[in-house]
Parts: structure tokens; sequence; C-alpha cells
């Protein structure tokens, strides 16, 4: 028997394991399973290239809890370790099995995709156990060895009976962590980290009905018929599914296979995926998976974090943030890279350099994947648009490059149910809708049945009206009106349509100056003007008498401080302001203004303003019950 110290750069590197190497303790199974999973795939590609002596047959890893014992073990029928290697790989820390395995196998092993190393990784034992023991024979049939420490630099090593090659670790859980000998709790940790990995993994055994064994059903004389139970056999519990759909190529997967992998990732998840985007690259970094779009809503504060980052099927964690453009995260789905770095700092990932070009290579694939959904089916991609567009719409405020692939596939719908790509929209309205300085102006409503009456007066000059719904609407018309050259975009209920889209003609009020100046002072007594701003139009005579309308650049600062617009909050604070806009063509208009009594030119001017807050749905409360009751008086 062997007895020593531990070969560590630091005095004693428990503690520091314990404390610093990894911030959550659950995923020292991980670890284990992946060392697991390493061993066994080295003896798989060793075998292929004849360099091992034993068949690979077809092996396991299994976790077994001896919970009377407070044991945990972990047994892989890999490559296993000579007491030499157990003696590098374990004592000497600061070799790592995967480098000398590429160094020897280099040529044959380059695209394997087998690196992983029996270093570090294993030390994680230690942050929940307060001794482990090796027991492992190497695939060469040499003599198996035990290796036992407890928590202190020092260990024994000697030799084992073991019969059967690779790896038992057995962890003697310590009192504060007995959670891990719950059955529970580790079914809990492999259904979260190796739900997917490569080789399949044993927890215990399940019944199940005999798929050999045929029910018999007989009758008794009255000719009633009884069939026999079904016949239970017992069968190891595989926990995991080691041939996901992201490690199959695109091919070889039909639109089923896509959507039972869905419902595998998200089981209590109802409603289909609209679709798919299937990630497949292996030049400048490795990366596979893939992406569903859900239906979406317009709350933009949806749950996020349902995408699955993996390293070689091991999970790793669902905070993707850094690793896919924000504006994805509300996709679901997984993403495997080996180029991804296990255990590092959320900052150190948004700074390296292959995770920047992994988000890039996402983001133009999203785009790709889009742009031919778009022209491969565009009435249906018309139908989906509603529940894609908060991420498409997000994904052109947030990401330069997918703003410009946008174009092709982004779509403004009408009021009318009609969409538009931007250049189609552009080349539809350019004609009639440029105003008098050369200027194209784009109509659009965020409510159809608020803004009914606006919509109607912009139709009746033959104006296009865009239904632009969405929380972001503010900040992305603010990035077309900056981006695209000349146009502006106009809210239909910003102001009259003759404002809106300014054409060269001027209607001419029936009023002279005088009459529009003793108007203006009989408006202005009645109607309060720190909530109105009064403006006297000429307009043609059968348009509304009242008007209210809201400053289109103040509305938009309030809504886009809303959705986060930064430095706006000037905005937010001031009232709420809006134009009243009188139209002296009216007849109503020139009745008031003709009303010799005080009284009466009251109720009109209050009669008429109110309608027009009805109109605007602003209305309210008490003054709603009294506008309700005045009316009911004007009517006897």
């Amino acid at each position: 028997m062997t007895k020593g110290s531990i070969n560590v750069s630091v005095e004693n590197i428990f503690p520091l394991i314990k404390k610093f190497l990894y911030s959550d303790h659950e995923i020292f199974l991980r670890e284990l399973i992946s060392n697991g999973t390493d061993a066994t795939l080295k003896l798989k590609h060793l075998t292929s290239i004849g360099e091992s002596k034993s068949d690979y047959g077809n092996p396991i890893i299994e976790v077994k809890i001896d919970k009377e014992g407070k044991k945990l073990h972990i047994i892989d029928q890999g490559l296993g370790m000579t007491a030499e290697e157990v003696e590098k790989y374990i004592n000497q820390v600061a070799f790592s099995g995967a480098e000398e395995f590429l160094d020897k196998y280099k040529d044959s092993a380059k695209d394997s995709g087998i690196i992983g190393h029996f270093g570090l990784g294993f030390y994680s034992a230690f942050m929940v156990a307060e001794k482990v023991e090796i027991i492992t024979k190497s695939h060469t049939g040499a003599e198996a060895a035990h290796w036992t420490c407890d928590g202190s630099p020092e260990f024994t090593l000697e030799p084992s009976d073991k019969a059967d090659r690779g790896t038992e670790i057995i962890l003697h859980i310590a009192e504060d962590s007995t959670e891990f000998l719950e059955e529970s709790r580790i079914s809990e940790l492999l259904n979260k980290y190796n739900k997917f990995m490569p080789v399949p993994i044993k927890f215990g055994t399940k019944e199940i009905n005999d798929p050999d064994f045929t029910p018999k059903t007989t009758k008794d004389k009255d000719g009633k018929e009884t069939t026999e139970p079904h016949k239970q056999i017992t069968v190891d519990n595989i926990i995991n599914n080691p041939n996901p759909a992201w490690t199959k190529q695109p091919t070889e997967l039909e639109d089923k296979d896509y959507k039972d992998f869905y419902r595998e990732l998200y089981p209590m998840q109802f409603e289909e995926p609209l679709f798919n985007i299937h990630l497949n690259v292996d030049y400048p970094f490795n990366l596979t998976g893939i992406l569903y779009f859900p239906k979406m809503t317009n709350d933009m504060n949806m749950q996020k974090d349902k995408i699955q980052l993996y390293q070689n099927q091991v999970f790793v964690t669902d905070n993707v943030e850094g690793i896919v453009p924000e504006f994805l995260t509300m996709l679901r789905g997984v993403i495997d890279s080996p180029d991804i770095p296990l255990n590092v700092s959320r900052s150190y990932l948004q700074a390296d350099g292959a995770v920047k070009k992994i988000s890039s290579y996402i983001t133009r694939k999203v785009a790709d994947k889009l742009k031919s959904l778009f022209n491969a089916n565009r009435e249906d991609f018309e139908a989906k648009w509603d529940d894609i567009k908060i991420v498409i719409e997000y994904g052109m405020l947030s990401e330069e490059k997918f703003f410009e692939k946008a174009d092709a596939f982004a779509l403004y719908p009408t009021v009318d149910g009609k969409f538009y790509t931007y250049e189609e929209l552009f080349n539809k309205i350019k004609a009639n809708q440029t105003d008098k300085d050369g200027k194209l102006v784009i109509l659009y409503a965020s409510n159809k049945d608020q803004q009914h009456s606006y919509i109607e007066a912009a139709k009746a000059k033959g104006y296009e009206v865009l239904l632009l719904d969405s929380p972001i609407v503010s900040h992305l018309i603010q990035k077309l009106e900056t981006t695209k050259e000349n146009i502006s975009f106009a809210r239909v209920d910003g102001d009259h349509i003759d404002n809106l889209i300014k054409k060269e003609e001027n209607t001419i009020s029936k009023l002279t100056e005088e009459q529009q100046t003793e108007l203006d002072t009989i408006l202005k007594d009645v109607i309060p003007s720190e909530k109105f701003a009064v403006q006297l139009e000429a307009m043609d005579s059968d348009a509304s008498p009242f008007i209210i309308t809201q400053p289109e650049f103040m509305r938009r600062m309030k809504e886009m401080q809303q959705t986060g617009g930064g430095g706006m909050h000037m905005f937010g604070n001031m009232p709420e302001m809006y134009n009243l806009i009188v139209n002296t063509n009216s007849a109503l208009v020139g009745e008031i203004l003709e009303t010799k009594t005080k009284k009466k030119q009251e109720r009109l001017i209050n009669q008429s303003l109110d309608l027009a807050r009805l109109s605007q749905g602003l209305l309210k409360g008490e003054e709603l019950t009294n506008f309700i009751k005045r009316s009911y008086e004007m009517i006897k």
C-alpha cells in the first residue's frame, strides 16, 4: 500500500474547492458523471482505432445510493486507470489527462470531440463528501487500484480485487450534505444535468409490462370475459436520452421529431411551437442546437431562461444571456458547444471572443431562417406574425446586423389585415402620402377601436393606415425614421388628418379674422387651459367640430420611457396635455359663436368637448356620469 500527499500547488486545496471552485455544490454529480462519460467515450475511440485490448460492448454509467452507509456510488465501465495513472491524474492535479490523451492520439482524436480530463472536476466531490474512494481497473488488463482520501492532502493507494473494467467512485457524504442521499434529490439532479448525456445512465430499476407477454382472455359459463393482468418485469431505469434531436443531422429529422423533442424539453408546455431553427456549425467554432419560436404575447416581461446551454450534452445553465443575443432569450430550445467554457463568470463569457462569434452566428442563422420561412410560405408567415413580431421588432432594435437582414421579412400590417414589407409599403404609399415638403408620412394606429374615427378620416383620403400595437413600437419607429431616408411616422390621432400629411391646398375658413378671435376667447373661457391647447383650424364642413389629439413627439417620448427609454424621465413626469382642434367651418362651431346666451354657449362647448373626449376614451368617472345626465336632459 502506498501513502503520500497529493501534489497540489497550495497547502490544502480542499477548503478552496469547497469555497471558490464552484458556486453551486450540487454540480459535483454533473462533474463526476461527465468524467465517467469521458472515460467511456475515450474507450470507444481507442477501441475504434485498435488501441484497446477490451471490447467496448454496451457500457452504462450507474448511480447508486446507500442511505444506511451514507454513501453515493458513481460507476462507469469506461477506460479505467492503472495505479500509475491514478497517481498521475488524481494526485498530480497539475497534469490534465486530456492533454496527454490528445497528445498521444492527436491525429486520430482531432475530430473525435473527446476532450475531458480527470482533474479538478473530480475534486468537486469533496464539496459534499468527507471521504472519497476510487476503485478502478484499466482497459489494459493491469491490476486494479483502490485510492482513498479523507479531504486532506494525504491519500492511500493499494491494489484492489475489482474484476470489471471501469471506475467506481464512492462518496462518503458529509453531515451537511445528506440531501444527496435522498432519491428524489439525486433524481432531480440527474434530470437537470444529465438528461441528454451521450452514455446511458442507470438510476435504480423500474417495473414495466413484459413486451413478450400477451394476456389471455377467458370466458366464464355466463359468457363474461376476463383478461388476465399484464406480466410485469423489472428493467434498468435509464434516466437519459443519449441521442437527442440536436445531435442528429437536420436531414435525419422530420417535423414530428422536432415537436417530440420540444415536448421532451418542456413536458409541461401544452402549446406547439410555431417553428424551429436547427443550428449546426463546425467552423470557426463547434455549435449545434435547436431553437423554437413559441407563441408570443406583447408582454415584454415574459419568462426568459428557457434556452438550455449544454457542453457536449452536459447541461451547463439556462441563463444564456451574453451567449444568445438578448432578443432571442424569449425563444426556447438547446444550444450545445464545446467552445463555451464551463464554470466561468458571466462577465468572462461576455468578453470571450468565441462566445461573441457564437452570438453573431445565432443572430445570422435566425434571420436566414425567418427569411426562408417568409419566402417559402408567406401566407403562413403572415398568419404567425402576431405571435412572433415582438422578437423580430426587439431584434431590429437591439442588433444592427439583424436590422439590416429584417427588411426581407419584417412585416407592417394594416388596419384592414393586409401585410407589407417595408419596400412594398414604400412603393404603395409614396405617391399619395408624400407631403408638400417631399417627406413620406407613414400613418399608423395602435388601437383599431379607440382610434376608429381617426382611421376612417385617413381612409377617406385614400391613405393606408398601419396597425402597430407592440409595446416597443415607439422605439422601433424612432429607429426606422433615423435609418430610412426622408420618412416620418404619425399616429392617426396625433392631429387632424390634413395636418398629418400637409398638402399644398389650404381649406379657407368661413369665419373672418375678427370672428375667429372672438371664438378663441369664448372657447378659452370655458375649456381648461392646463389640459387642452385650443387650435382653430379650417377643415371640411363635414369633419368633426372638435377633435382631440396628442402631440406625436410628447406621446412617443412618454411611451418610450415606459418601455425602458433611458434618459426620458422628464417626459414621464409631465402632465397629460392634449390639443383641441376646433373646425371653424363646422355648423356647430358657427352656432356656438352666434349663440347669445352664455349658459347655452357653455353647454354646447362642454357637450362638444365631452363628445371629443369620449371618442378618445378620455371621459371617465364623475365626468362621464355628468355627461350622460346632461345628454338625457338635452334629449328631453
